[in-house]
């Protein structure tokens, strides 16, 4: 009986399944001679015995961890994995997966539940069934030649299943406790995916429940929401002061209490505007404040369709990892006159997504860092430039929903610190980008932005670079502009603003991208204006990783002048009238200027000429609404307005 699961097992599966360190041991006992005697019984149980008389079975249908070895080893042992790595070598050429056998072509979702109470235990099927009655949201990745184990993002962890009509061998980045839950939540949303022929699906919740609506106190506490948000829309940026903001506070406590998360996300980059907007900090803008207010009703108004998707019902606030192995990708300097905020991007090659940690510092009023004088504070034992472009292993890793992560050294767990080297280039394909066309195709499809899942760093990826074409500097904008070309050919147009808590960044992106043996550039990837484009965080080159935010320099470099791209009639027209309702926001409904009065219409007339006929009649509403019924009136239709404005360029530049 031939092993097929053994034979599967590649040398970073067997990593992920234990740990570089035994991998290389038992390879290394192995070719030396030391490895164990292997015989295979009938059952097709694999057993080994090694020269120091250990003695190790690895049964069908049972993972390694679950094999038994007379070693005192508590766990994973080296003559698993020895064993594991003496029957296939010995095993017979014909027996071994060829490139001619589609492997890849198969789903998680085959098991039935039966199948998932013998390999993963009853106690787990109870906890994921608690976890199903209160629904919740999966992406799941179906195999592919490229990338044969399919996956499953669920909201706080990844799960992976390398070996084909296996469970024994799943991989996840949770816990050891939540190992069978969370691989059983993952098999079910492969069946709901396959089911319904969708990548993105809800599993369980309203559909097993008969729910329609958020529990009474999580509806009451979404509306208390909305209602700051109409308040916010009516009096405008500059009546909303210390008590208004307070209220969002109390707010977003009550959502969070609720488990209705995203809305609580909303509700937090809200308040967050406000003080930027107090302490003139250049994050605040009045185009973000205006899509914030239009999310929270977004959201209250779809939350009835999926409550799980829309509003991250029952979402786990964190979850606690098991090891995990995390590649920086680099840094984004923020803040204000009172404080500065780094958020250092990594990326979770395992579990095939990025994440971000977020580091806030208070400021004395007589200092003003820049991001270069923050590249030497220090954050678990090391600088954050050191931090920004190392390897991270760390044994106390904490995940939220959203992606966002706590790493901490812990009085046991270790956190190891080690430079990037080469990691980018070795990064699963979900994160490693050769061709950004198909990648963007590929993603597919998705809610709008307004409710969709408020996962973080979704759109960062690293971009090999076969050629850097053209770079220039727009001083309009303030902007670097560069055209990349990816190994495939295509265009990819890299924006970097100017931050002026950065004043040596564009300077040091301009010299890493002008250096010849550029090889990849990370930032978050997308579309605007019909092209492909990426706002950057970090340069590969021979010398290392340049991370811009964290350079040193005032700025004082001479650039050659960008040429600035036309938009396209259809994106000029949208944007336009998105500014024209983010400054009525900004004032207040309540304190609309004559001139704002008048931006409209012509704002209206202008989408008309382009053919967008319902955008404008919606503009048209709202101003013939402000002026016959008065601002509570108009706040729904400006509301209306905003959202189909907001989705249909979001939809255009995806289209584009």
């Amino acid at each position: 009986m031939t092993r097929s699961d053994l034979l599967a097992l590649t040398p970073d599966t067997l990593a992920s399944l234990a740990n570089r360190g035994l991998v290389k041991r038992a390879d290394k006992d192995v070719a030396a001679g030391s490895g164990p005697e292997v015989t295979v019984g009938a059952d097709g149980t694999v057993r080994g015995t090694f020269p120091d008389g250990t003695e190790t079975a690895l049964p069908p249908g049972r993972g390694l961890d679950a094999a038994d070895c007379t070693c005192p080893a508590a766990g994973m042992c080296r003559h698993r994995i020895a064993l594991v790595l003496a029957y296939q070598r010995g095993a017979p050429d014909e027996a071994a997966p060829t490139a001619d056998e589609p492997s890849a072509d198969w789903s998680p979702g085959e098991f039935d539940d039966d199948a998932l109470a013998a390999a993963l235990g009853r106690t787990a099927l109870t906890a994921a069934h608690r976890t199903r009655a209160r629904g919740y949201s999966a992406r799941v990745h179906r195999p592919t030649a490229e990338d044969p184990a399919p996956r499953v993002e669920l909201p706080s962890c990844t799960v992976r299943f390398p070996v084909p009509h296996e469970l024994g061998y799943a991989l996840t980045d949770a816990a050891t406790a939540l190992r069978g839950e969370v691989i059983t939540l993952a098999v079910w949303a492969f069946r709901a995916a396959d089911a319904e022929q969708r990548t993105e699906v809800t599993v369980g919740g309203r559909a097993a429940s008969g729910r329609t609506a958020p529990t009474a106190a999580a509806d009451e506490a979404l509306r208390a929401a909305v209602a700051l948000a109409d308040e916010l829309l009516l009096d405008g940026v500059r009546q909303a002061g210390p008590v208004f903001t307070g209220s969002l506070r109390r707010a977003e406590r009550a959502l969070t209490a609720t488990s209705l998360h995203w809305p609580a996300g909303a509700v937090a980059d809200l308040r967050e505007q406000l003080d930027a907007y107090t302490a003139r900090a250049t994050r605040h803008t009045p185009e973000r404040l205006a899509l914030l207010l239009a999310e929270l009703h977004a959201r209250h108004r779809a939350a009835g369709h999926d409550p799980a998707g829309v509003l991250g019902t029952a979402e786990a606030a964190t979850t606690p990892l098991r090891r995990v192995r995390l590649v920086a990708l680099g840094c984004r300097i923020g803040g204000s006159v009172r404080d500065r905020t780094a958020e250092t991007y990594f990326a979770h090659a395992d579990a095939g997504i990025a994440l971000v940690l977020r580091t806030r510092w208070d400021l004395a009023e007589d200092r003003s860092p820049t991001g270069h004088d923050l590249a030497t504070r220090r954050l678990l034992g090391s600088p954050l430039h050191a931090l920004a472009t190392a390897n991270v292993v760390s044994e106390h890793t904490t995940r939220a929903a959203d992606r966002t992560v706590v790493l901490s050294r812990g009085r046991i767990a270790a956190t190891s610190i080690t430079p990037v080297g080469s990691a980018w280039t070795e990064l699963p394909e979900s994160l490693l980008v050769r061709d950004t066309a198909a990648h963007l195709r590929a993603r597919g499809e998705r809610p709008p932005r307004l409710i969709r899942p408020r996962v973080e760093a979704d759109a960062v990826r690293v971009i090999m670079v076969d050629a850097v074409d053209e770079i220039g500097y727009d001083p309009a904008a303030q902007r670097l502009e560069a055209v990349l070309r990816d190994p495939a050919g295509n265009g990819v147009h890299v924006h970097a603003e100017y931050n002026p808590l950065c004043p040596g960044g564009l300077d040091a992106l301009a010299a890493a991208l002008n250096d010849d043996t550029v090889r990849a550039v990370s930032g978050m990837l997308g579309r605007a204006r019909g092209r492909t484009v990426l706002d950057p965080l970090a340069v590969l080159t021979a010398e290392g990783v340049t991370v811009p935010d964290l350079a040193p320099g005032a700025g004082g470099a001479t650039l050659g002048t960008a040429a600035r791209p036309s938009a396209d009639p259809i994106t000029a027209a949208l944007e336009a009238a998105l500014t024209t309702l983010a400054d009525a926001a900004h004032q207040g409904l309540r304190h609309l200027t004559p001139a704002t009065r008048t931006a409209l219409a012509e704002s209206a007339a202008r989408l008309r000429r382009t053919g967008l006929e319902s955008a404008a009649r919606l503009l048209d509403d709202l101003a013939r609404t402000l002026h016959d019924g008065g601002a509570p009136a108009a706040a729904p239709r400006w509301v209306t307005a905003q959202i189909h404005l907001a989705t249909s360029l979001e939809l255009h530049r995806e289209d584009g």
